[in-house]
Parts: structure tokens; sequence; C-alpha cells
């Protein structure tokens, strides 16, 4: 694994040192992300760093809509510091057959095929809504923005309902249960059928 001295320092500013692979993986590429622009973690990582037990290879993160000049300048810095998008090394690619067109790209580290971060742009008023209520949760121990807890249980409940993703409500729900907003889920799962049918 490939990373600079700098890089290294702000990781283990982060408190990393004791975590798994995807955690450092995770907290890894969004410190370089976050130097460019604005993310958000969503998904099933945010169940699994709050203790859910199960596997999962991939990370998904969602970036603002970037213009081409700023997602090269991040896909440089990704690539010096030692990530590689699976898809294509030509960032012109990269932006206009894949992120414009609302289809997910995937990084890792170099020379590894595992784990990965699924990145792909904000794409409507759903994400966008994710952005204004993103958060950091001290119970994962890392220190990375993700999607609220109320989001992801009306997401995976309202839009995703396979098992796992059911699972991974149910294990929010239970570890989170004084920040859980039925009120707030319903609102959500009424955004979800009325921009994602």
């Amino acid at each position: 694994m490939f990373i600079n001295a700098v890089l290294f320092s702000d990781v283990m500013e982060r408190g990393t040192s004791d975590k798994n692979i995807l955690d450092e993986f995770a907290v890894q590429f969004a410190t370089v992300v976050e130097r460019h622009c604005e993310y958000i973690i969503v998904s099933g990582f945010v169940a699994i760093s709050s203790g859910r037990m199960r596997a999962t290879e991939d990370i998904d993160m969602i970036l603002p809509k970037l213009s081409f000049e700023k997602f090269h300048e991040l896909h440089r810095d990704l690539i010096k510091y030692g990530f590689v998008c699976m898809q294509s090394d030509d960032p012109k690619e990269i932006y206009d057959s894949y992120l414009t067109c609302n289809t997910n790209v995937r990084y890792t580290w170099k020379n590894r095929p595992i784990p990965e971060m699924e990145v792909k742009f904000a794409k409507d008023e759903v994400d966008d809504y994710q952005f204004k209520t993103k958060e950091k949760i001290p119970l994962t121990g890392l220190d990375l923005w993700f999607s609220s807890i109320n989001m992801n249980i009306a997401f995976k409940e309202g839009c995703l309902k396979s098992d796992k993703d059911l699972e991974d409500a149910r294990h929010l729900r239970i570890v989170y249960r004084e920040k859980v907003d039925e009120q707030e889920i319903k609102r959500i799962k009424d955004m979800l059928l009325r921009v994602r049918r």
C-alpha cells in the first residue's frame, strides 16, 4: 500500500492506527477527496462501521457534481496517493463516460483489487438532501462524513429492500435508537418515492 508521509500523518491524526483495512482505506481515500470537495459515505459501510457484522469489499461515496477541471485535479491527487480507477486511467473518459452519465466508478489501491471505493456524483434532490444532513458519527470511531442515520434507514427500508439492507436498517435502528426520527424517515421515504420511482 502506497501512502506518502504527509498523507500518512493526516491518517494517523484521524486515529485509524487500530482500525481494520476497510476503515483505513475509507479514511485514506476521504483524506484525499476532502482536499478538493465535500463527500458523503452512504449505504452498507454506515452499518458496518457501526458494528454490524457482515462482509463487504466496497464503500459507496457521493461527490457533488464537479467541473471536469475540479475532477481532474481530484483524480490526479488520488493517483498521486496510490489509488487507481478500475474503469479507466483517462480522467476525461471517467468524467464523460461514467460520472456525468450517473454511472459509478470504482477506485482501489494500486495493485490491490479490494477494497473498492464506489464513487458517483450527486444526481437529484435526494443526494442534495444527503449532503445537507450529513453527519460525523462518533460511535464509528472514524472521522468521516456519513449520510444521516435516518437517511440510511429510509433508503434501505424504502428503496433497496433486500434482506441485507433490511438487516442493516434494523441494526441502525437498534444502535442509534436515540437518533431515529420516524417523521424524518417518512419524509425521506416520501421523497424517494417521488424522485426515484
